[in-house]
């Protein structure tokens, strides 16, 4: 259903700690637009972390960014997941034996990602200020008080391959559903997040309502379309995803028989970071028909405006300045897979959550954001914003 007025919805993509330069985006927004009203937040997998962080704090929105700035500055990789050499090694060890001897066996439990992510809860909860049992209260908080009709994250749940998307909102909201991907009212956790951002086979599945669910990201293949659901009429994206130009997409990653490092971070692309693109075209399209049909004829169909921000550089290449800094075992396990053997580290660029190459990203979404300055005014403007 179309709005009774525009409504302006922040939808924040995947890409592990690449989710540093979206605060860069936020912090440009909260100086140029701090009354900025956005009353719908979406998020899946690092932009689920952004999208509860903005819309569960209580403070005023250039308050709430600069906790988030500070949060994700400060960030180190063992803040996120156990790089220690016991953990490591454990986790090396049993899936060894597993792989060897205990597969498939009756009672033997399963391994459950290749880190312990056991830190990333305690540090989202010391962020969100949640207590058992780790309900983030400051959502709710938001929505009575009219400043947020809804705050929606993506997970894919594992025994059944459906893409679920939990939201919390208003009672005005319908659930909707569609091949392989529904809705779900809820109430916002920690566990909500943790799912919608378990990246596959590192990051262990989160478990919520008694199902196993991981990255919201893996079969997204409309990630605007919460937003939509929701009642947007005007949606700004924020991606993590350099656009080539057609000279860099034809260009070479490397000249020998592709690494490990290589094929893994085509297969991330292709899941966290290629499908916007894609949903972005196919809404313009759709857009373009629709104005094109007298509104009675339109058959409850409306335009969405939609703007993309998304970086100026490539964030894998820029991860490879990073790279020599990780932690030594992590750094030479990384290494084993052939991430100095491609030009761009897209792998690694997904798990650097260290403090320099975090606060790069935020200076640089920062700095994309003032070169869109005055374009990202005109559309907020549009949107009553």
């Amino acid at each position: 259903m179309a709005p009774s007025a525009p409504e302006l919805a922040l939808t924040f993509g995947g890409g592990g700690a690449r989710g540093a330069y979206q605060v860069g985006l936020l912090r440009h927004l909260a100086r140029r637009h701090p009354d900025l009203r956005a009353r719908i937040l979406t998020g899946v997998s690092a932009g689920a972390i952004n999208a509860v962080h903005i819309g569960s704090g209580t403070v005023p929105f250039p308050q709430r960014v600069d906790q988030l700035v500070d949060l994700w500055s400060n960030l180190e990789i063992e803040d996120v997941f156990r790089v220690d050499t016991r953990s490591i090694v454990g986790h090396m060890v049993k899936w060894a034996v597993q792989l060897a001897f205990l597969g498939g066996r009756k009672g033997v439990r399963q391994m459950r990602g290749l880190v312990d992510t056991a830190p990333l809860r305690e540090t989202l909860c010391r962020a969100l200020g949640c207590d058992s049992p780790q309900v983030i209260d400051g959502i709710r908080q938001r929505i009575d008080s009219g400043d947020l009709k809804a705050l929606a994250l993506t997970a894919t749940r594992y025994d059944t391959g459906q893409t679920l998307t939990f939201y919390e909102g208003s009672e005005a909201i319908a659930d909707w559903e569609r091949p392989m991907r529904r809705s779900q009212a809820a109430r916002m956790t920690v566990d909500h997040v943790m799912a919608s951002s378990a990246l596959p086979f590192f990051f262990p599945a989160a478990k919520v309502d008694g199902h196993w669910f991981g990255d919201g990201g893996i079969r997204l293949h409309r990630p605007l379309a919460p937003a939509i659901h929701l009642g947007a009429s005007h949606v700004l994206a924020i991606s993590t995803r350099y656009g080539r130009s057609a000279a860099e997409t034809d260009e070479q990653e490397t000249s020998q028989y592709p690494p490990p490092a290589q094929v893994i971070g085509v297969l991330m692309n292709a899941i966290f970071l290629d499908l916007l693109d894609q949903d972005a075209m196919s809404l313009e399209r759709l857009n373009t028909l629709i104005r094109r049909l007298p509104e009675g004829e339109r058959q409850g169909l409306r335009p969405i405006e939609l703007l993309v921000l998304r970086p100026s550089i490539d964030l894998g290449k820029l991860a490879g300045d990073y790279e020599p800094r990780l932690p030594r075992l992590f750094r030479f396990l990384t290494r084993r897979l052939g991430t100095r053997e491609t030009k761009s580290s897209d792998l690694i660029s997904l798990l650097m959550f260290q403090s320099d190459y975090l606060r790069r990203l935020i200076e640089l979404g920062e700095h994309d954001a003032e070169e869109r300055g005055d374009e990202i005014a005109d559309f907020l403007r549009s949107a009553g914003s």
